[in-house]
């Protein structure tokens, strides 16, 4: 068993880097259904569950560390090649579907609950079923308010962790997977894509940039973990509230200043998508070594229960796509930005076109917004239905 950070972080990288390595070389059809990125995270995922590596403290910084490092550095990245005022043209559409998927979250939630609740142990079950919406409408920060508000047990908040962290890593996987259908389901929804299309296509349009050299590299790596460091120093200076936490911050800090420097010289000079691209396969391969399949066992009916809300809410974006004409990628994002929040929904966006990251990472951020308060109506709801 890997007891070292230092250890732990370098397998994760060889990992990253041998899989690379044979799609790059070998052009295997699986790479077509599964890419790389996927199958980095299933890799991960199960030589986690299988205890390759302890969650000492170590491990635990090394994690953190970089997760947290990593996130902020990667978006700005990605920002420099985007055209956030071209982006902004989709505003309408995407608020839309971000609020689709939020209704059928609460929807899902309080249509499992009606079919397990009488299979539940304990008279917390609505609480903790809150307390999970809050997070899968926004994020762990949600999650903990509602804690708080309903003075929600250790134990209870142990099954919903638990059935958070199985749940969320497999539907991950399933809208990464889903990436190559998506002009198949555009077609079979009549989805009019071209809106995104075009802006993608306009996000994409080549700049005059300089040619990559260790100097360039050198210059916007620094220039990303700067802006990472300077956002810390900020953030700590600006309030926090339930909704919007230190990290938060620091991620909106980011974002801003990734839109402002995409108009500078920065732009401009090459490699910034090479690294962002190295720091996207990074954190996905961190996020999937926190995966742990053996923990199945000690809530089996949540996490069953947990998977009714993700097929309900699967199910329900399905019909609204018909109903709308809505595309794969607004619906997957929208999804992911509930579900993953500012962790995951850039890198979903990232997997259709790097020009599109602005969208997960905003549409995170509103889920943040709103996921306490609608945890807490679910869970009113649900209290009445016990």
């Amino acid at each position: 068993m890997i007891e070292s950070g230092i250890l732990f972080l370098t397998v994760l990288i060889f990992i990253i880097g041998i899989i690379t390595s044979i799609e790059n070389k070998f052009k295997w059809k699986i790479f077509d259904i599964l890419p790389s990125i996927v199958i980095i995270y299933a890799l991960v995922m199960i030589l986690s569950s299988l205890g390759l590596w302890s969650k000492n403290e170590d491990i635990d910084s090394v994690y953190s560390s970089f997760k947290n490092t990593l996130l902020p550095s990667m978006i700005f990245l990605m920002l420099l090649e985007a055209d956030i005022r071209t982006i902004a043209k989709l505003g309408k559409k995407m608020i839309f579907t971000f609020m689709l998927a939020t209704t059928s979250i609460m929807m899902g939630f309080i249509i499992s609950y009606s079919i397990f609740h009488n299979y539940l142990d304990g008279n917390e079950a609505w609480k903790s079923f809150g307390a999970l919406c809050g997070s899968w409408i926004g994020g762990t920060g949600n999650m903990i308010a509602i804690q708080g508000a309903l003075n929600i047990s250790n134990n209870s908040m142990g099954y919903v962790l638990i059935t958070d962290s199985i749940n969320y890593t497999l539907w991950v996987m399933l809208l990464l997977a889903l990436v190559p259908f998506a002009a198949k389901f555009n077609s079979w929804a009549k989805a009019d894509s071209s809106a995104i299309e075009a802006v993608s296509e306009k996000l994409n349009i080549k700049k005059s940039k300089s040619d990559i050299s260790l100097s360039s590299l050198m210059l916007l790596l620094g220039s990303a973990l700067m802006v990472n460091e300077i956002g810390k120093q900020i953030a700590a200076l600006l309030p926090t509230t339930d909704f919007v936490t230190h990290y938060t911050w620091i991620v909106i800090i980011a974002t801003l200043t990734g839109i402002f420097f995409a108009t500078t010289p920065l732009a401009k000079i090459g490699g910034s998508s090479l690294i962002a691209q190295m720091m996207l396969y990074l954190i996905v391969a961190l996020i999937a070594s926190r995966a742990d399949f053996s923990e199945l066992a000690q809530a089996p009916l949540y996490i069953v229960a947990g998977f009714a809300v993700l097929m309900i809410h699967l199910g329900l974006m399905i019909l609204f796509a018909k109903l709308f004409r809505l595309d794969l990628f607004s619906l997957g994002v929208a999804s992911l930005a509930n579900i993953g929040g500012v962790a995951s929904a850039p890198i979903l966006a990232s997997a259709y076109s790097k020009a599109l990251v602005p969208i997960g990472v905003l549409m995170a951020l509103m889920g943040y917004i709103v996921g306490t308060g609608a945890g807490l109506v679910v869970a009113k709801i649900l209290q009445m239905l016990s």
